[in-house]
């Protein structure tokens, strides 16, 4: 599964819209439309907002790992 999957997956699981999400993490629509539908990848800050919005860790969001748990220290 890549991010653009993952987004959607916890999008949809939280029943919101893809407005609602944008809004909240300082996106413009557009922007998150297309890091959802387009498979193109977050800056920084974008991607760092998503995983704190969602509570999930970065690596999970890049496909790095199958663990969504944000581990803090």
């Amino acid at each position: 599964m890549n991010f653009n999957e993952r987004v959607r997956i916890l999008r949809k699981e939280q029943h919101l819209t893809q407005n609602q999400v944008a809004a909240a993490c300082g996106l413009a629509p557009r922007a998150y439309q297309r890091l959802e539908e387009s498979g193109a990848r977050p800056n920084y800050n974008s991607l760092l907002q998503l995983a704190n919005f969602y509570q999930v860790s970065v690596d999970w969001l890049m496909g790095r790992t199958e663990d969504r748990e944000l581990h803090q220290l």
